[in-house]
């Protein structure tokens, strides 16, 4: 009897590629944030940083504020995944779910250079707007992945409920981020509060 074939899936080549170009545009773009703000930050730096044309960089994001939407969503999916396992982890109580999701955000963000970066931006470097007054982006894809792990957790939640939940939470988290009140835990326990009722009802 022959040896039963097995199969691995591979990444195709021009995906892996393009996956490696982009994270090495990102850190390119994280590596200048280090030593000049963001407003300083052309493309043509960040494409010889990457060690490639500036018209590769163009080709892949289009424009400057393509590219910086997309760094700061990369550089957020930590921060996702870490407010999900949260969510994952408190399936049985809703409250309790918000409460963990939205601290777990906060004192990541708090911990990591980027935002640091971002907080000490007094609306000249060029970095704040990405998450304020030009970060509909960031807002829609944060809320839309928060969407996505509370819909499969509790299911009976109606559409319209899971959405406005969402997007407050991500407006809210992205405002204590920028204007800290407190620590991250006397926060999330205060906006989990506020937020009680609705999350009772529309998740419960």
């Amino acid at each position: 009897m022959g040896a039963m074939a097995t199969t691995h899936e591979r990444t195709p080549y021009a995906v892996a590629a393009r996956q490696l170009l982009r994270e090495t545009l990102f850190g390119a773009a994280r590596d200048a944030l280090q030593q000049r703000t963001w407003a300083e930050i052309t493309m043509a730096h960040v494409a010889k940083a990457a060690g490639v044309s500036r018209q590769t960089l163009y080709k892949e994001f289009g424009t400057r504020d393509e590219f910086s939407q997309a760094f700061v969503i990369h550089e957020g999916e930590r921060f996702l995944d870490g407010v999900e396992a949260a969510v994952r982890e408190h399936l049985g109580d809703p409250h309790a779910a918000v409460e963990a999701a939205l601290e777990v955000f906060l004192a990541t963000a708090g911990e990591d250079p980027l935002v640091r970066i971002l907080l000490s931006d007094d609306g000249t470097g060029g970095m704040l707007p990405l998450v304020t007054t030009q970060g509909m982006p960031v807002v829609a894809w944060a809320a839309a992945r928060l969407a996505a792990v509370i819909r499969s957790g509790w299911p009976q939640a109606g559409a319209e409920d899971v959405e406005l939940l969402c997007e407050s939470l991500v407006r809210l988290a992205i405002s204590h981020v920028t204007l800290p009140s407190g620590d991250p835990h006397a926060t999330a326990a205060a906006v989990a509060r506020l937020l009680g009722p609705f999350i009772d009802r529309a998740l419960g």
